[in-house]
């Protein structure tokens, strides 16, 4: 039966391999769900000194959402640092430079922005666009005034460094 599965129903003696991996599956997910949050308030902790916090001027759902953070032990002094950027419909961030690398992967909605010098483009769900280190973000906002939009930002700077400093 190709393309198929046989789930069994309650009361039959044999298990098909799908629900016993259904059921590992929940029984994995309980057990990492138990340990996050004291995992993401670890996290949290260390990336917390490293991001400013954005002006309010935008969208009151936009967030920044620390998923990760590591020291890079092939590349000495460096850290690679992985968060989530919220933004609400009509959500922006104001202008900014970054103290490393930055690479963003659009997941949800589209995402105007621009650096200086260049044009202001608009990623979609599945692009990405990068941001060399210094390089003078103009422009980074959702492109909808009604839905929200989301990107993945990967930094790889030196360890210690602020990631975000805003420009007055």
């Amino acid at each position: 039966m190709s393309g198929t599965f046989a789930i069994t129903t309650p009361g039959r003696a044999q298990a098909s391999p799908v629900y016993a991996a259904i059921i590992a599956g929940l029984a994995c997910a309980l057990l990492i769900g138990k340990s996050l949050p004291i995992t993401m308030d670890g996290l949290a902790a260390v990336i917390e000194p490293l991001c400013a916090v954005s002006d309010p001027a935008g969208s009151s759902l936009d967030t920044v959402e620390p998923i990760t953070s590591h020291a890079l032990p092939n590349v000495p002094g460096k850290r690679v640092t992985i968060v989530r950027v919220f933004y609400g419909p009509g959500g922006f961030t104001r202008a900014h430079r970054h103290s490393g690398s930055v690479t963003a992967y659009i997941t949800k909605g589209e995402i105007r922005s621009q650096l200086a010098g260049g044009p202001v483009e608009t990623f979609k769900v599945g692009q990405s666009f990068f941001e060399p280190p210094g390089a003078t973000h103009l422009v980074s906002a959702n492109a909808s005034s009604t839905e929200p939009a989301e990107l993945i930002a990967v930094f790889v700077a030196d360890e210690g460094a602020q990631l975000t400093t805003f420009i007055e």
